[in-house]
């Protein structure tokens, strides 16, 4: 009996072992070098999003479709 609930632990505990893994986060050190080069990778995505969204006001509205445009 003792032996089952052994093994139902030790089964349940290396079942829960992966989920727990994916949750953990390793610190990174950053040094000077990284921490340029974050503010750079900021500043292109900044005008990547930008630049996105002048694309974006530069599309004519459409209107809307009209499904039954044939049919009349």
């Amino acid at each position: 009996m003792v032996m089952k609930i052994v093994l139902a632990v030790i089964i349940a505990v290396l079942l829960t072992l992966p989920a727990s893994a994916q949750r953990m986060q390793g610190k990174q050190h950053k040094t000077k070098d990284d921490q340029s080069q974050s503010v750079e990778q900021q500043k292109k995505k900044r005008e990547a999003e930008q630049a996105y969204q002048k694309a974006l006001k530069s599309i004519p509205d459409q209107p809307p479709p009209d499904p039954w445009k044939n049919v009349r």
